[in-house]
């Protein structure tokens, strides 16, 4: 296939801006998914997901997920992930059918899970329907954690004692960067210093468990999707996602989903997390404390008690 083909396939996605011009537009991204799909044997009509990072599409009963060049390294990652967690979570995981690179864009085609976002529904979800799901999502979470980390290339962060320390000298100036106050920035270097966040050998984390990654029916968690972000790293960064985007200081919930995991919460776990949220490559202070509970005090010992409540 020629240089001019291929530039008609795919539009430029060789850096973040590139891509942030073209990630929505379907009228750009359409002829390369076409074509992919046909090399696929797929004729299902593809249908763009509205969320998500990355393009994904639901094309008949399987998903097509997107890696432009700029993410390419992190398809190794969703795809070696998936394949190691198929069939050992208490919830489905997506099985994946094909995944690859087409010129040069890489793909990964799974299954489609049934159910729909938990994001959708979870608002009106009574308080017994949401002890069912805690009780789910913590054993899950826990199996997540006993799977075998699986052997991927080139995979970051190669260290997870480097990664975490990275992450504590840069925070006060991320968070500062993202706008966050002040007086607040102020306290972040402190806090971490009187943290002890243990040595614990590396398991495998998916980062991101939150509403938009589990799907849900009839009263289950029918999926757990996204594992492009995975990692090797510290069981507790898993714990970050429900509490900020899902149980939202819902102690009931969030307390029920860590027993069921298998930990026995307290003080020092909750200053621990609230940690792991400083410390979480995603990590946005700021906004999440525009949508979550305010706490009793302007410290972040007061968050880690409003934000990872317990009961």
């Amino acid at each position: 296939m020629t240089r001019e083909n291929v530039d008609t396939i795919w539009p430029c996605a060789d850096d973040e801006e590139d891509f942030d011009f073209v990630a929505r537009d379907e009228e750009a991204l359409g002829p390369g998914v076409r074509a992919l799909c046909a090399s696929l044997g797929v004729t299902a009509a593809a249908a763009r997901y509205p969320t998500g990072s990355l393009p994904v599409y639901a094309v008949g009963d399987l998903v097509l997920k997107l890696f432009p060049p700029v993410h390419i390294d992190e398809l190794p990652v969703e795809a070696g992930v998936l394949a190691a967690v198929h069939g050992r979570l208490p919830v489905p995981t997506p099985g994946v059918h094909a995944s690859g690179s087409f010129e040069r864009w890489g793909y990964v085609l799974m299954d489609r899970m049934p159910g729909v976002s938990l994001a959708s529904v979870w608002p009106g979800l009574s308080p017994p329907e949401r002890d069912a799901l805690a009780d789910q999502l913590g054993e899950a979470i826990a199996a997540l954690h006993t799977v075998a980390v699986p052997e991927i290339d080139e995979w970051w962060p190669a260290d997870w004692p480097e990664f975490v320390e990275d992450q504590a000298n840069g925070c006060a100036g991320r968070q500062r960067a993202l706008g966050l106050d002040a007086a607040w920035v102020a306290q972040i270097t402190p806090f971490l210093a009187e943290v002890p966040l243990g040595d614990a050998a590396p398991v495998l984390v998916h980062t991101e468990i939150l509403d938009e990654h589990l799907l849900y029916a009839d009263g289950r968690l029918t999926g757990l999707i996204d594992f492009e972000p995975a990692m090797r790293g510290a069981a507790e960064y898993d714990f970050v996602g429900p509490a900020v985007f899902l149980a939202n200081g819902d102690g009931r919930f969030y307390g029920r989903m860590l027993r069921a995991y298998g930990i026995e919460p307290d003080r020092e776990l909750r200053r621990r997390l609230m940690a792991w949220t400083l410390l979480h490559y995603y990590s946005n202070v700021g906004a999440y404390l525009r949508r979550l509970p305010a706490p009793a005090e302007q410290t972040f010992a007061s968050l880690a008690e409003r934000w990872f409540a317990t009961a």
